[in-house]
């Protein structure tokens, strides 16, 4: 859940959770952590609180449960999903009488935090895939409507706010989005961190500042591989930045312009999953939500959340449920605080869910369907609506010397990872530089905030870039190097660059796997396993004639696709209409996979 610049930027989202076990004080020395214990607080009336995201626990600790009961309410939401717990263990998942505890030791059977950052989810093999995840809204087909070459349904003019966190490349797409709402007579607000103020603006949105400082979000992702603290030092710094985004985002939704003073009242909602509490904003204001991302956020049996790993395929669909009870282990405290002290709600128990991906919210996703198409079991009220971009090309003057350098030579290969700090910039600047040497290649080398770049002494077949957009500059290279950041990504392909991927956190494994299944480009290369030979060696795959070839191909498919046009086309679609009775936003849980999640629990 973090995203990549158009020019330097970053990718993830945010995304995406992981944790290194090895670093981690109670891990186990096997490579794998376990989920963290919750410690309990008074102030909770007999409920237990987690003061952390899932960190590590060894399985001998998980022992004196207390099993008193918990006063804690049901929200309305919940309570029109849930029934009545069983004595089923897997329905216990939901029970608030049984401790924490003991939930997360019937969860560590499946599932386990390994030492690169990802969640492995262990099923039983034999079973089919619709049995684990559960069968129901399961299609058998993609049900989906044209999101090309049809009117935009007309809408009587709203007041929208888009909640975005992440770095430039998330809100990137949504600027778009944006302008395009405009475009159709809606007044758009854009909410995300005040480091994007003049991004925002300079494209013609009005802005309101979210809490979360991005800088800081992406140097923890990319050192602990996604969500999920490393150790208890890293801990309060991402408690801090999660705390300060959840409360900022109701201000957002109902406060007048910080610079202008307008009064403004939300009429709809659009947001991305890492603006944890999003859901529970739209409930409170009784206004509609439609979530959109750049990484697949919806149960599919076709492939795992990008977050975790899976070898057997009856657990793909299951792997989405576990992420989603992962992070919310690890923020319903805040959640429950912010539901409770600004919305004036009831607080949601132990694994009701919280990440707003049921299958009553409208879902976007922003990639091509000729790249990743919509999975056959997603059902109407999912669109894949292809990239979204930002025109910046054509207002962008490039510099003389980048001018005159890119005119001197043949098509130089770009290397960048935009906004993610890189450990060791000098080692990593020495590599890309022997590997465009030994392959006889010129090179662009992005600067970006990982401070790539410092040469020793200049060398005529590398230029030293600081900024510029990716839809002007890939147009100018014959292959490129990225971190795996959707937007990164999509520039890449549409200007029919083959793709090397080397990723740091999220969801940009998963496309380095998408892109190298497609033959676009090697296998990624992840950033702690990024060498000179590797690097040659992508080097060597991307010069290929048939990859350039399938890279040709992928672009003008891609060229019959509008993003920006589709995604407004699916929310403005799927708005309640006025004579529907407007339920409110429901929260994902397990209750949709509940009784067959006890095959894999180990129980009849």
């Amino acid at each position: 859940m973090v995203g990549e610049e158009s020019g330097c930027g970053v990718e993830g989202g945010t995304g995406g959770g992981e944790v290194p076990a090895a670093s981690a004080p109670n891990g186990d020395r096997s490579g794998n952590s376990r989920l963290a214990v919750p410690s309990s607080s008074a102030d909770d009336r007999g409920f237990h609180r987690s003061s952390t995201m899932p960190g590590v626990i060894k399985n001998d600790e998980i022992t004196n449960e207390s099993t008193g009961p918990s006063n804690l309410e049901r929200s309305r939401t919940e309570r029109r999903r849930q029934n009545n717990p069983t004595i089923d263990p897997a329905k216990q998942l939901l029970d608030e009488r049984i401790p924490i505890k003991k939930k997360l030791k019937m969860l560590n059977r499946i599932a386990t935090v390994k030492d690169d950052g990802t969640v492995v989810v262990d099923v039983p093999s034999g079973l089919e895939p619709t049995i684990v995840g559960g069968t129901e809204d399961i299609y058998t087909e993609a049900v989906e409507e044209a999101l090309d070459g049809t009117e935009i349904l007309y809408r009587p003019p709203m007041q929208i706010v888009i909640l975005i966190v992440g770095t430039r490349g998330d809100v990137q797409p949504f600027v778009a989005i944006g302008k395009c709402l405009q475009d159709y007579g809606h007044r758009v607000r854009l909410a995300t961190h005040a480091n994007f103020k003049e991004f925002v603006l300079t494209a013609g949105l009005e802005f309101f500042p979210l809490g979360g400082d991005p800088k800081i979000l992406a140097e923890y992702m990319v050192k602990n591989k996604g969500f999920l603290p490393s150790g208890p030092s890293e801990i309060p710094i991402q408690r801090k930045q999660m705390k300060e985004i959840i409360f900022s985002l109701l201000p957002a939704c109902k406060e007048p312009d910080p610079d202008t003073g307008i009064p403004f009242n939300v009429d709809a909602i659009i947001a991305n999953p890492p603006a944890y509490g999003h859901t529970h904003v739209a409930e409170a204001l009784k206004v509609p939500i439609h979530i959109f991302f750049t990484m697949p956020w919806t149960p599919t049996n076709e492939f795992p959340h990008p977050l975790s790993r899976v070898k057997q395929p009856a657990g793909y669909r299951l792997s989405y449920q576990i992420v989603d009870s992962m992070i919310w282990l690890g923020i319903r405290d805040m959640i429950n605080e912010f539901r409770k002290k600004k919305l004036k709600l009831r607080p949601v128990t132990y694994l009701s869910g919280s990440q707003g991906s049921g299958n009553d919210i409208p879902h976007g996703y922003i990639w091509s369907p000729h790249l990743v198409p919509k999975p056959k079991d997603w059902g109407p009220k999912i669109d894949v609506v292809g990239f979204c971009f930002l025109d910046l090309a054509s207002n962008y003057v490039p510099p003389e010397p980048l001018v005159e350098w890119l005119e001197a030579g043949d098509k130089p290969i770009y290397v960048g990872f935009g906004s993610l700090p890189v450990q060791d910039p000098q080692k990593m600047t020495e590599i890309i530089v022997k590997a465009l040497e030994i392959t006889g290649q010129r090179g662009i080398i992005n600067k970006g905030w990982g401070g790539l770049g410092t040469l020793s002494e200049p060398k005529d077949f590398v230029y030293l870039l600081d900024n510029c957009p990716h839809d002007w500059l890939f147009l100018h290279c014959k292959a490129v190097v990225h971190h795996g950041g959707a937007g990164t990504t999509a520039a890449g392909l549409k200007a029919a660059c083959p793709t090397t991927i080397v990723p740091f956190f999220g969801d940009q494994p998963f496309w380095g796997d998408r892109v190298h299944a497609r033959g676009l480009g090697p296998p990624p290369i992840p950033v702690d396993q990024f060498g000179l030979q590797k690097l040659v060696d992508a080097i060597t795959f991307m010069m290929k004639p048939e990859v350039k070839d399938k890279a040709v191909e992928l672009a003008k498919a891609m060229e019959s696709e509008d993003g920006v046009t589709g995604a407004v086309r699916a929310f403005l679609r799927h708005l309640p209409s006025k004579a529907e009775e407007q339920s409110l936003p429901q929260s994902s849980g397990f209750l949709e996979f509940l009784g067959p999640l006890s095959k894999c629990l180990g129980c009849s």
